[in-house]
């Protein structure tokens, strides 16, 4: 006769509802919750104050839901495990649904955790508990989210939350959100709560590639002439990013980083992302590993004219490597148009990289491709990386004396203060700069957030990255343009009260500048007056004192700087006397329109 194993249970100390959700989120290994406090998650928040002590999981105290759930997406950047956010029910879940949004653009796993009610009416105080409830409240985000709950017990709680943290942690990655009802928050429990042994419910294995298919790709890549390869996503994982080096090298592919996030080192010889044009217009076999959006990458559009152009040569044959089929919805075309390819292989590519550099590696074994062709790809793709480099450095050089400062100046002079650091960029790449003239070599170095486009993300971002790296001897630094920083300035407020340090280097060209081409461009198109371009555009008369408002939230501030022979000392104050002593240093500097 079958026998079915039984269960292991913890009996848990909690005396209410909240006490058992605070249980579970420490089960699950939840360290902050951010948040703007709200009286629908009340008996949540004396719980983790005073039944957990505001230890696993710690109160990190926002002043807006946004800046919550923006901490939360750039911790799980860094820390490679999630943090939760708690939004208080409509409003503060209103309030948080841009950010929510980046998180699901950013593929990334961010636990949104809301509160309503109660959700029994005949519990409710007049008007406000009725105008802050809805039926239900997941429909607000529903659809840029992987998943939404709102469990109608403690038990169904329990079961939420553990179901939620398996959506957030498997790839595609995305943010989902759990909500709670404030009558099973604040229940009293009439026994004991049994707490399930959280290690029996692992989450689900992982997605690996079809071993042909990959077999495939590897016969088409040893026998390519001018392969390339575009990376987007992939360097959040370690094995990924070190399964890209061993298969570029083993065939001398050059490799094109997309989207502004690390996935290859950027002084590696095979490094090839300023010549991204001219390569895929002779390739023959492009390899797109993680890249959401084929046709962005892979067409040149002329904004006025509105049309596309393929950059790559139509004989060439595109390879796809990704989940993006996993998590398409069809509220916003956030997955860009169908794109013709050759293969398309679902999978991890943290696990199909290693598996294909393994087949590049038995076929080139066993004789197949030309060591001769190979070798003379590898010679030219290195001369042409190190003309880029060579071509940046010159840039920075030559513009040293502009005033206001050029973005390659500001990049190369933030570079030589930071460079024998252990550096991480929470936010900002200077439109590249970053990029062309730093030695970027690892993952964990850029962290810079990849969002839905919506401003008031990367302060709020940067702190949760500086979060993940508090004691660990990291230098976070957060490269801020001053429009994004409007949206969300109290962000510095939580850093400087959870004492988390961070070097904030100003990106202030003082007005909207992606509108400002924009603008330039419909002047063009039109024959009308381009000087005109900046009216209802420019963030002046007056000036935004971004030193004073720093200092205003308890941070220490410089600035504005305007010549690069102030830059260095001034960047160099604010690492040494501030952020090395665990405080927040805020460098405001004037820079181009660019």
């Amino acid at each position: 006769m079958a026998t079915t194993a039984k269960k292991r249970t913890t009996t848990s100390k909690a005396e209410y509802g909240s006490d058992v959700i605070v249980d579970t989120l420490r089960g699950l290994g939840i360290d902050y919750v951010a948040m703007n406090p709200g009286a629908t998650f009340r008996g949540i928040h004396d719980s983790i104050v005073n039944y957990a002590g505001n230890e696993r999981p710690e109160l990190i105290l926002c002043s807006h839901e946004e800046i919550a759930i923006a901490i939360a997406h750039g911790y799980a950047r860094a820390a490679g495990k999630p943090m939760a956010a708690f939004v208080h029910d409509i409003v503060g879940l209103l309030h948080a649904s841009m950010a929510v949004f980046n998180a699901w653009m950013g593929r990334t796993g961010v636990l949104v955790l809301g509160a309503t009610g109660p959700v029994d009416a005949n519990h409710r105080r007049p008007w406000i508990d009725w105008i802050h409830s809805a039926n239900v409240q997941g429909e607000a985000v529903r659809n840029f989210v992987k998943w939404d709950d709102q469990p109608g017990s403690v038990p169904a709680a329990v079961e939420s939350l553990i179901r939620a943290h398996h959506l957030i942690t498997t790839e595609p990655q995305g943010p989902v959100y759990v909500c709670f009802d404030a009558d099973i928050q604040e229940e009293k429990l009439a026994e004991p709560f049994e707490l399930p042994d959280f290690a029996s419910f692992p989450a689900p294995t992982r997605l690996a590639g079809d071993p042909d298919a990959l077999d495939e790709v590897a016969g088409l890549l040893v026998a390519a002439k001018r392969p390339v390869i575009l990376a987007e996503i992939i360097g959040r994982s370690e094995t990924g990013a070190a399964g890209l080096l061993r298969l570029a090298e083993a065939l001398a592919i050059p490799v094109v980083a997309t989207g502004g996030q690390f996935s290859f080192p950027s002084r590696h010889p095979l490094y090839a992302t300023g010549s991204k044009s001219d390569l895929l217009a002779e390739a023959d076999v492009v390899v797109a590993l993680d890249v959401y959006d084929l046709q962005q990458q892979l067409t040149r559009q002329d904004w006025a004219t509105r049309t596309n152009a393929d950059i790559m040569s139509p004989d060439a044959k595109l390879i796809d490597i990704s989940l993006r089929q996993l998590q398409t919805k069809s509220w916003a075309d956030d997955h860009g148009r169908l794109y013709p390819t050759a293969i398309s292989v679902a999978a991890e590519t943290a696990l199909a990289l290693p598996a294909l550099a393994d087949a590049v590696g038995r076929k080139l074994d066993d004789g197949a491709g030309s060591t001769s062709e190979i070798e003379e790809r590898r010679s030219r793709i290195a001369a042409l990386h190190d003309a880029s480099l060579a071509e940046a450095q010159e840039t920075a050089r030559a513009k040293a004396g502009d005033q206001p400062l050029h973005l390659a100046t500001i990049a190369q002079t933030l570079w030589e203060v930071v460079q024998d650091d252990d550096w991480v960029v929470g936010n900002g790449n200077l439109r590249g700069w970053v990029q062309r003239l730093w030695d970027i070599k690892g993952a964990h170095q850029n962290q810079s957030g990849l969002g839905g486009g919506g401003l008031g993300m990367g302060l709020g971002h940067a702190v949760g990255v500086a979060l993940a790296n508090r004691g660990k001897g990291k230098l976070t630094i957060n490269i801020q343009s001053d429009g994004d920083m409007l949206f969300t300035p109290a962000a510095l407020w939580t850093a400087v009260h959870h004492r988390i340090p961070m070097l904030i280097v100003m990106y202030n060209n003082r007005t909207y500048g992606n509108d400002l081409g924009h603008q330039a461009t419909m002047a063009r198109v039109r024959s009308r007056p381009e000087e005109r371009k900046t009216i209802g555009i420019d963030i002046d008369d007056p000036n935004v004192d971004f030193v004073g408002l720093a200092r205003s939230f308890g941070a220490w501030a410089e600035g504005p700087i305007e010549r690069a022979e102030d830059l260095k000392a001034a960047i160099e104050r604010a690492k040494h006397e501030v952020v090395e002593n665990g405080r927040v240093a805020l460098v405001d500097v004037y820079t181009q329109v660019l």
